[in-house]
């Protein structure tokens, strides 16, 4: 587990949750829907843990989700070791070499090896907790075998379902599961989260992240040191202005090229799409049209950048080429 405390934010969400859980109609499965970095993960771990230590409790709890960071319970989850409690992501594509890509998608065979464990009752109470982060990553075959423990839920067995594309779910999923919403958080909430998450950060890097995440705290701590405000002015300069010389293209794909930039890179690749969606929605008739199409061209090159491996330098100023098409 990450760890670092309950969620920042989406009160509601976890009101309804909390109500559940104290009030006797705990559904043993919930999608946790919304958009990426809002918090859903950190939710679910802080409930797993929190429905954990409720499970084995052998003092009082605070109210909320919190769990005393000198809690038996949380000592075990933070180490990975607690028996009840099971998470499911996307491993490394090689095991030897952790801090590299990821698989594509969380497989069968991590779905199928909760098995053993359903075949027994719960050891530290009467209640395990699964988290799978995030559903919309599982195979077909998983997608297929987790429905199935859906179906017939193992004694005890809670179910924590990120999404962040429900719409994307075997639709029998989705009915079995109660629904919770995460929305993007408030600028007040975001200040908040990211003082929290960023401790270091100064007061106006934490304004411009705020502004940058787009009430997506997790988004935002990812864009923290990469002057996320210089490139977006880049960005915005030839969407605006044009770049009939092709010398601002030009000078962005020499900067955004060399191995030092990856990160700033993969930034680029990320805001250009959403720039040019939040154009689109100022606009209307041909021009709305053509910022669409200027979007999808954007998403499309973005995707078989990181999927395709393509040059960083000819693909920053093929996608400059695009922003500068909205003038």
């Amino acid at each position: 587990m990450t760890g670092g405390g309950p969620p920042f934010g989406n009160a509601a969400a976890q009101a309804a949750f909390l109500a559940a859980l104290h009030g006797g109609s705990l559904h043993h499965a919930w999608l946790i829907t919304g958009p990426e970095g809002v918090g859903k993960a950190r939710f679910a771990e802080a409930a797993a843990l929190r429905m954990l230590a409720e499970a084995g409790a052998t003092r009082p709890l605070p109210s909320g989700l919190a769990v005393p960071a000198d809690h038996p319970t949380r000592a075990l989850v933070e180490a990975g070791s607690h028996p009840d409690l099971r998470i499911l992501r996307r491993l490394p594509k090689d095991a030897d070499k952790p801090d590299q890509d990821l698989a594509r998608s969380i497989t069968i065979a991590q779905v199928r090896s909760l098995q053993p464990m359903f075949a027994t009752t719960p050891a530290m109470g009467p209640r395990r907790v699964v988290i799978i982060d995030a559903v919309d990553d599982l195979e077909r075959g998983g997608a297929n075998a987790l429905l199935k423990n859906l179906e017939e839920p193992p004694a005890g067995t809670i179910f924590l379902l990120v999404s962040h594309a429900p719409g994307r779910l075997l639709p029998t999923i989705r009915s079995r599961c109660r629904l919770l919403r995460f929305a993007p958080l408030d600028e007040a909430e975001m200040t908040q989260a990211l003082g929290a998450l960023l401790p270091e950060a100064d007061a106006d890097e934490i304004a411009t992240l705020v502004r940058s995440g787009e009430g997506a705290p997790g988004r935002a701590v990812r864009y923290a040191g990469l002057d996320v405000a210089g490139l977006d002015a880049a960005i915005a300069a030839i969407a605006t202005d044009g770049d009939p010389g092709n010398a601002r293209r030009a000078a962005l794909a020499k900067t955004l090229a060399g191995k030092a930039s990856a990160p700033r890179y993969e930034l680029f690749l990320e805001r250009v799409p959403a720039l040019i969606a939040r154009e689109a929605r100022s606009r209307t008739g041909p021009s709305l049209k053509a910022a669409l199409d200027a979007q999808a061209a954007a998403r499309d090159l973005a995707g078989a950048a990181v999927g395709l491996s393509l040059d960083p330098q000819a693909t920053v100023y093929e996608m400059a080429g695009i922003l500068a098409t909205l003038r």
